[in-house]
């Protein structure tokens, strides 16, 4: 496509002499620009991703992916539910659960929490909180001998497993003084670690019956939470529960509960794509001015080429390679500095955060305690070609110019 003495023109005008310093610093801008835009998009892109996944993953692990409630309290049937939802297709655990909002207190400090009661059947069947025992184990829940709570949690009350945590209800105990708050210690049997700041500081996981007794709740739950093996095929299974259960229950997936938060992290990833989407624009329209410069100063050599017999197809593709090779070595050299920075991210986070003294990414702020990257190929081909594109687009007009060049005037004006 491209003739030897078009190649050798066209990179000879990439290596600018000294008097054309300028215009060589304009087209290494072009380059650095276009690299920077390609390699931050895709780092970006990735964390987004990567913070999507990570927080499915955990708030799915832990919270299921659907609830059914009775619409007319008590729920009583609990049991009857869970084995019809049990017996669809694909669920992996139907459990009957009681949730309520306590205050957690030791004898070093007090913090809210959230407590959550499961038979030990059913939280051996979240992969998510068995695989994150960090002390004692599961067996103690199993048998209900205690409570497992997160090991932040535990941190913060000065608590270790065998110790005990008082859980203070809100809702008291009704005497003759008034309402008295109901309290009551707990032996810690373990504790958990998630990799997600709120809920390692903030669940306590309790045997089901104790639950019921705690909070006076007694042959009762609040709802049966179904997790499944597809969460992304969460209305088939809705559906499917609705079919299982009739009528006299409502039942709430994942998506109704967590829409806002993930709708929030959809458009700010669109937004963040757009916004450094214009870090390439910009270096494209760079390639632009650099490349008008180079035609303005190469006037007399094309003037002469012409007059030697080349084409203005020839000229045309001198300079469109000139601009092109600027366009395609930056999406390059971006494409290895994405990629190499997105897989190495939390090993930089950490480097940084030791050279500076300060912690960059406050797991209490960023809800996880690692910052996660996944690299998409279908992205990091968009971006790509993106910036291909917009590079090949910008060459063109220089490219057209140069051609059109008129020698007589060209040389007239030398």
């Amino acid at each position: 496509m491209f003739s030897a003495f078009e190649r050798m023109v066209a990179f000879r005008y990439l290596r600018a002499r000294r008097q054309e310093g300028f215009v060589s610093v304009i087209a290494a801008f072009s380059l650095v620009g276009i690299a920077l835009g390609v390699g931050t998009l895709i780092v970006v892109m990735s964390v987004m991703n990567g913070f999507r996944e990570e927080l499915l993953d955990r708030i799915l692990g832990l919270n299921g992916h659907m609830m059914i409630y009775a619409e007319a309290t008590p729920f009583t049937d609990y049991d009857k539910v869970a084995g019809a939802l049990g017996a669809i297709p694909g669920v992996i655990a139907a459990a009957p659960m009681i949730e309520g909002q306590v205050m957690a207190t030791s004898r070093t400090g007090a913090t809210g929490a959230l407590v959550r009661g499961l038979r030990g059947a059913d939280l051996a069947k979240y992969p998510l909180v068995a695989a994150s025992i960090k002390a004692g184990s599961i067996d103690g829940f199993q048998k209900g001998e205690g409570i497992i709570v997160g090991d932040r949690l535990a941190a913060r009350l000065g608590v270790a497993v065998g110790g005990q945590i008082t859980l203070i209800s809100p809702q008291g105990n009704p005497t003759v003084m008034g309402v008295v708050p109901r309290a009551r210690a707990f032996t810690v049997v373990g504790t958990f670690n998630v990799g997600m700041y709120e809920y390692d500081s903030s669940f306590v996981y309790m045997p089901l019956d104790l639950a019921q007794l705690y909070f006076k709740l007694p042959g009762t739950v609040t709802g049966v939470e179904v997790m499944t093996d597809n969460p992304d095929e969460i209305m088939r299974f809705a559906m499917a529960a609705h079919e299982a259960v009739g009528p006299g229950y409502r039942v709430i997936d994942w998506r109704q509960t967590n829409s806002h938060f993930f709708t929030a992290l959809e458009v700010e990833r669109n937004v963040m794509f757009i916004i450094l989407a214009l870090i390439v624009l910009v270096a494209a329209f760079n390639i632009i001015a650099g490349l008008i410069m180079v035609v303005k100063d190469k006037g007399r050599d094309i003037a002469i080429m012409r007059t030697m017999g080349a084409t203005r197809g020839q000229i045309m593709r001198i300079f469109f390679m000139n601009g092109a090779a600027i366009g395609i070595v930056g999406t390059l050299v971006g494409l290895g500095l994405g990629v190499a920075f997105a897989l190495n991210i939390d090993s930089i986070k950490t480097w940084l955060e030791g050279l500076t003294g300060t912690e960059l990414f406050a797991p209490e702020v960023r809800f996880l305690t690692q910052l996660p990257a996944k690299i998409e190929a279908g992205e990091v081909v968009t971006v790509v070609v993106m910036a291909l594109g917009l590079s090949l687009l910008a060459t063109i007009y220089p490219s057209w110019r140069a051609a059109r060049l008129d020698p007589v005037e060209a040389l007239r004006y030398e």
